[in-house]
């Protein structure tokens, strides 16, 4: 018997270094999320997150598992300061990154923009999504749903290119029996959030997932604890599960900053079982605890 532990995060929204807004913004949608952050910022506070970072460390996870939204504006010193974060959190062959909107908020659409993030987003130097990475018997496929969008939305999109290098994965019979986890920022179930915050072709997403099957998707963006399932091959389910904000102090619309340690159990030839350990942030004492944990059928 083996036992693969993954610690999933996500939108942590870094506080913006000195640099992170210019007046070279102002004409951009850079100026509508420094509006919103000067509302929210209060909201994400970085000792929270690092507590919740200790509490990871402590825990001492095989990989580490984030779902997107380290910046707030995108901009080029928030891209680095996200760098040195990840950098701080382990050796980058142990972190995988899905990157989130904020993190795509304006510049350009394709996977170079994340290059300076590439150590986190997979084993191989190819730029484009899905990643993979094998981990003692389990495949970490990581997807982007990253873009640029127009002001007031924040929706994502896999785009037809990137869906399909995902069925080909899914289908190569080289990865069929390994558990395979499907990172990406934005839920791909539908009503998890509002729909100018959705991905545009979950849809598309779901049918591939339901044609070739996975053990299970993490996603973030919704900034809440999520357990839903999406139908897979045979009219087996497949869970999905959304964690909230780690830096996240709790006192406005959304929970209090959270992971989720996710223990895949293997027992010889047969299937793996799954538990999931909720640990988050006592809001009397401030330190991290223990939520609750389920195991996933």
């Amino acid at each position: 018997m083996s036992i693969f532990r993954i610690a999933h995060l996500s939108d942590p929204h870094l506080p913006p270094p000195a640099g992170a807004f210019g007046w070279r913004d102002l004409p951009s949608k850079r100026l509508l999320s420094r509006i919103a952050w000067r509302r929210k910022h209060k909201e994400h506070q970085p000792d929270v997150l690092a507590a919740l970072v200790a509490d990871i460390k402590a825990y001492a996870p095989d990989h580490i598992a984030i779902t997107g939204d380290l910046t707030n504006f995108a901009s080029t010193v928030e891209v680095e300061a996200a760098r040195q974060w990840l950098s701080c959190l382990g050796p980058s062959d142990r972190v995988t990154l899905s990157p989130g909107n904020h993190d795509a908020l304006v510049g350009a659409t394709g996977p170079e923009r994340f290059l300076a993030w590439a150590a986190w987003l997979g084993d191989d130097g190819e730029p484009a999504f899905p990643r993979l990475r094998v981990r003692e018997g389990v495949a970490i496929i990581n997807l982007c749903s990253a873009i640029p969008t127009a002001p007031h939305l924040a929706t994502g999109r896999l785009g037809e290119s990137q869906l399909a290098r995902l069925e080909a994965l899914l289908a190569d019979p080289a990865h069929s029996d390994l558990f395979r986890v499907v990172l990406i920022h934005h839920p791909p179930i539908p009503g998890a959030v509002s729909k100018r915050k959705s991905l545009d072709d979950q849809g598309a997403l779901r049918a591939i997932l339901a044609r070739q099957g996975v053990d299970l998707v993490l996603h973030g963006h919704a900034h809440e604890g999520l357990v839903a399932t999406t139908p897979g091959p045979n009219g087996a389910a497949i869970p999905v599960l959304g964690v909230p904000s780690a830096s996240a102090l709790g006192r406005g619309k959304h929970p209090a900053a959270r992971w989720h340690a996710i223990e895949i159990t293997h027992e010889g030839a047969g299937a793996a079982s799954v538990r999931v350990i909720a640990r988050g942030l006592d809001p009397e004492t401030g330190l991290a605890t223990e939520l609750g944990r389920y195991v996933l059928v």
